[in-house]
């Protein structure tokens, strides 16, 4: 019987694998995913990179070519997912998980894995980014990677490729760490209630007025296996009414 890890007191603490991956399109049971990056931090160092281009068994589309720059013939010759599963599994055992827009780089793992006979480490301690960057700078309307690593100073040399946009989402994460809790169950606490407000705001301002029904199974948040994630339902604006009073053209162009 496997030995549960013990997790360290400090979420800073903990040795952290952030991930990223690109694929062919948003549903991870049809589109499958063309590179994967796994970056190691320890107390907001990085400590390895490690990724790898995967042949995903059928051809990319332009659209995914003109984002990422990477065509059939790069993935030609190339693992399929199923090949390099069991180094993909080992890297995310025993560490805290990171990734921009957990959720969406979270339903592909999972699905590849599971189609390789292999878990996602669901016990896991989970961070994202993303949901505290959406909270810590309010004031700004845009939230992307590279918006938010530019407010921070962050350089994103190659934006949508995976070891890249990895290791610039670990130290986003790192830069909000003065703003956050220490412990460890009470940033993943923040975390789940920050999650749960956005995803109860993008609900609302796509028309539901009876209000969300949640059901966060984890402090990490809920596993979304389709689509592009809460952080991208409804913009890039926290509050539902100044998202509408933005969407009016004589404001935007204000």
């Amino acid at each position: 019987m496997t030995q549960e890890p013990q997790w360290p007191e400090n979420w800073t603490d903990l040795t952290l694998a952030v991930l990223d991956v690109e694929t062919t399109g948003f549903d991870p049971e049809t589109e499958r995913i063309i590179e994967v990056g796994i970056v190691t931090f320890d107390n907001g160092k990085v400590l390895e990179r490690w990724g790898s281009l995967v042949d995903p068994g059928k051809p990319i589309p332009p659209e995914v070519i003109e984002l990422t720059g990477i065509s059939d013939e790069d993935v030609a010759g190339k693992p399929s997912f199923a090949q390099i599963a069991p180094e993909v599994h080992r890297r995310l055992q025993g560490v805290g998980i990171g990734a921009y827009n957990l959720s969406f780089d979270r339903s592909f793992l999972k699905a590849e894995l599971e189609r390789a006979g292999l878990e996602w480490p669901s016990k896991s301690p989970t961070f994202d980014p993303l949901i505290f960057a959406r909270e810590l700078q309010r004031e700004h309307r845009r939230h992307g990677l590279g918006k938010v690593a530019d407010r921070l100073g962050i350089v994103l040399e190659n934006a949508h490729r995976a070891e890249d946009d990895a290791e610039v989402a670990g130290h986003i994460l790192y830069a909000f760490a003065d703003q956050l809790p220490s412990n460890l169950q009470d940033v993943l606490v923040l975390q789940a209630q920050w999650e749960r407000q956005q995803l109860a705001n993008a609900r609302w301002l796509q028309g539901d007025g009876r209000g969300p029904s949640l059901d966060l199974n984890a402090m990490g948040g809920v596993d979304r296996s389709v689509g592009l994630g809460p952080a991208y339902l409804y913009g890039d604006e926290l509050d539902p009414l100044r998202a509408i009073y933005m969407s009016v053209p004589e404001v935007q162009r204000g």
